[in-house]
Order: C-alpha cells, then sequence, then structure tokens
C-alpha cells in the first residue's frame, strides 16, 4: 500500500502533465480552489448517486471518481503549501485513539 506521501508525489506528476497541456498556471489560488471545485463535483455525483440529483442512478464508480478527484486535490494543496499532512493527521486526529478503550 503506497504511502500519502506516495500518493501525493503520482498526483503531483498527473497534475503537472494535465496543467501543460491545458495551459493552467498552478498558483496558490489554483491549489485551494480545485478542493471547492471538486468537493461540489463529489456532491453532485453523491446526489444523482442517490436519486436526488440530475441523471438519476449514476454508478458507484462514478462517486469513487469523483472522491479520488477531491483527494488528489487535497493532496496537491498539502503538497504545495508545505503541509506535512501525515503529521497533521497524528497531531489532530489520532492522538484520540490513545484515549478511545
Amino acid at each position: 500500500m503506497a504511502t500519502l506521501g506516495e500518493l501525493a508525489d503520482k498526483a503531483e506528476r498527473v497534475s503537472v502533465t494535465y496543467a501543460k497541456r491545458c495551459a493552467i498556471n498552478r498558483d496558490d489560488d489554483w491549489f485551494a480552489l480545485k478542493i471547492t471545485e471538486e468537493a461540489g463535483e463529489l456532491v453532485a455525483e453523491y446526489l444523482r448517486t442517490t436519486g436526488r440529483g440530475r441523471q438519476v442512478g449514476q454508478t458507484q464508480e462514478a462517486l469513487a471518481d469523483e472522491a479520488a478527484d477531491l483527494f488528489a486535490h487535497v493532496l496537491l494543496f498539502c503538497r504545495h503549501n508545505r503541509i506535512d499532512i501525515e503529521s497533521a493527521l497524528e497531531r489532530k486526529w489520532f492522538k484520540y485513539l490513545d484515549k478511545v478503550g
């Protein structure tokens, strides 16, 4: 299984290729705004998958693909902003595991 760092490396390679092909400037705002765009697409797909949006009846695979897009862009945002997400998860979330019985 890949680490978050390894996944971020792969996402970076894809993102750089996409940006070159589409002439996109991946500036500070782009990394932040892409999270919002992808979150919106995930929610729209969720609504379709659960019968509450246009094109009702989309597949679970389509929902998973949108979740992957969002996750990849969160990794890219963290990388661009020098956020060690693994350490942040340990500090912010996983500290509570010691308190759980």
